[in-house]
């Protein structure tokens, strides 16, 4: 993977897979295979449309579309939040990494699971002892609504979105590499498929839907991880050291590559540009606004927090066996063939599977397409749980507590967000349709990034500081969030780098990938110095109620 691809893992496809299947030797497996590919995914798309027409059956009122009734239990929640968190990016993204550089992509499997005892330390039990359906509901518990629920909805629409668009891409370029289809038109026509089956997802389906497909798409990923690396593991005799000693010998970098600094060691730039994205990655996921709606799913906050203690369980085993993947990749595989396939490693992980089946084998063929099932599964589960958090943030936020003010019904209310759920599936078709070719390793990278700038310090004021004001609030989602997005603008993944969404031209003025070492702080700042200049006296009688309830549940739907 390379520099300019690497905020968030050149992440759920998009950035690197344009070049990849096509020319590599999986594209040729693909092709003769072709019938066995889109028999998997047929059955897929069949079952997951089965389920969520049965959910959608169940779904009788708002608590049902947006929280599923809170009547998961915690493992099911928990795996549910494992299938939510485990994109493309997880799966396919640091396997890659891990191939190409060694000790360096392992520090992502890391960062991904120490950013979940943020969410189960910090957020997890408060916020589902708060709040309804979203985060709007526990920022605007003691302060003004109409403001402060307006700035939660845009900041949650704008981080969905644009994780939306990365998953949008990938999934038309994944689809349409493994089905043979070269043409824009058919490009653009997998794109628009993969959006009608997310409104579908969502409008009919609702949370329990979703999250039913969530479970299903965890446990396949699952199961197809563990069948990998038990066959990776097979071949070296479950000799860890020897698998080790091999990825290190055929990357032709020796011991090198099982130590730091291939990737992140070149220059202070690439150093500094590793904590911004750990920051962000560690922070953001706490904020992130498909994941926070999860915990509202289940029936008290001791069910959350034994979801988030199933969902580390999980998440865990899981990014334990990407080590297997990208070092069982770099044992296996040439450095030049899983370079050649993708320059950002991608498809090291589809590579392996078919290594490890046998090159010209059936066997090898099924492992091809199962794991390539498993990803486009990957991205329409994630794609569901983010166009649900957007629309419930829009018809519960913006629609029934702005513009209709508390008045809404619950029939009006869901009404409205199957209407948006409409106009979010239709937006992001046009963007991902015109997204297909270009790098968007920072439309990631920036959801996370304003997560952990915009939605995490004022979730955290809000349920811990006294002083808190509406102010404080806007100042801190506002500003979080302009930062964010402006330096991700004026950085090296938009322009001046030949692998940036617009490699032609040069307007970039800050030099880091990732804005998080900037923004986040701003961030906090923001809030804090909104909160000291308000006039507003605080609701401290509000606040004591907030406290006791996120503290104890008192109170809590």
């Amino acid at each position: 993977m390379s520099p300019a691809a690497h905020p968030f893992l050149a992440t759920d496809l998009a950035t690197g897979l344009t070049t990849d299947l096509a020319t590599g030797l999986a594209a040729n497996e693909a092709s003769e295979h072709r019938p066995l590919i889109i028999t998997l995914f047929a059955v897929f798309v069949v079952a997951t449309l089965v389920i969520t027409v049965w959910a959608g059956r169940q779904t009788k009122d708002a608590a049902d579309f947006y929280a599923g009734g809170r009547q998961f239990s915690a493992f099911q929640n928990g795996l549910a939040v494992s299938g939510d968190y485990m994109s493309a990016a997880s799966f396919l993204g640091i396997a890659g990494a891990i191939a190409i550089f060694g000790y360096d992509g392992f520090l992502y499997s890391i960062g991904f699971l120490v950013a979940w005892l943020v969410a189960l330390l910090l957020v997890a039990e408060p916020l589902r002892n708060s709040g309804r359906y979203t985060m709007g509901d526990v920022l605007a518990y003691r302060m003004r609504q109409r403001p402060v629920r307006t700035a939660a909805g845009t900041s949650t629409i704008v981080v969905s979105i644009f994780y939306l668009l990365a998953q949008m891409a990938g999934a038309g370029v994944l689809v349409s590499l493994l089905l043979g289809i070269t043409s824009d038109a058919g490009k653009i026509l997998i794109v628009a498929l993969v959006g009608i089956l997310m409104i579908v997802y969502v409008s009919i389906g609702g949370m329990k839907g979703t999250t039913w497909v969530q479970m299903v798409k965890a446990v396949l990923l699952i199961s197809g991880t563990l069948l990998i690396t038990f066959l990776v593991l097979l071949k070296f005799d479950f000799n860890i050291s020897d698998l080790l000693g091999t990825a290190a010998e055929n990357s032709g970098k020796g011991a090198a590559f099982l130590e730091p600094g291939l990737q992140y060691g070149a220059t202070g730039t690439s150093k500094l540009d590793f904590v911004s994205l750990g920051i962000a990655l560690v922070l953001g996921t706490a904020g992130l606004p498909h994941i926070l709606i999860r915990f509202y799913t289940v029936p008290n906050a001791k069910a959350a927090r034994k979801s988030v203690n199933w969902a580390i369980g999980i998440i865990g085993a899981f990014y334990l066996m990407t080590i297997a993947l990208g070092f069982g990749a770099a044992a296996l595989i040439s450095q030049k063939e899983i370079i050649e396939s993708n320059p950002s490693g991608n498809t090291a992980a589809p590579l392996l599977a078919l290594h490890v089946g046998g090159v010209d084998s059936a066997w090898g063929a099924i492992l091809l397409a199962t794991i390539s099932a498993v990803a486009f599964a990957t991205i329409l589960a994630v794609v569901a749980g983010l166009t649900l958090a957007s629309s419930s943030s829009f018809a519960h936020d913006i629609y029934a507590n702005v513009i209709r003010r508390g008045r809404a019904t619950e029939k009006e209310e869901m009404r409205a967000a199957r209407w948006a759920t409409l106009f979010i599936g239709i937006v992001s078709i046009g963007l991902g349709a015109l997204a297909r070719d270009l790098n968007v390793a920072g439309l990631v990278a920036l959801a996370f990034a304003v997560a952990a700038s915009a939605n995490l310090p004022t979730i955290l004021y809000s349920l811990f500081w006294k002083r808190f004001t509406t102010q404080g609030a806007l100042w801190s989602i506002y500003g979080g969030l302009v930062v964010a997005v402006g330096l991700v603008l004026f950085s090296p993944v938009v322009s001046g780098d030949p692998k940036a969404m617009f490699p032609g031209v040069d307007f970039a003025w800050f030099p880091l990938k990732n804005p998080g070492i900037i923004s986040i702080p701003f961030g906090f700042l923001m809030g804090w110095l909104g909160t000291l200049l308000s006039k507003e006296e605080p609701n401290a009688a509000k606040y004591a109620e907030l406290e006791v309830r996120s503290l104890t549940g008192t109170g809590a739907h």
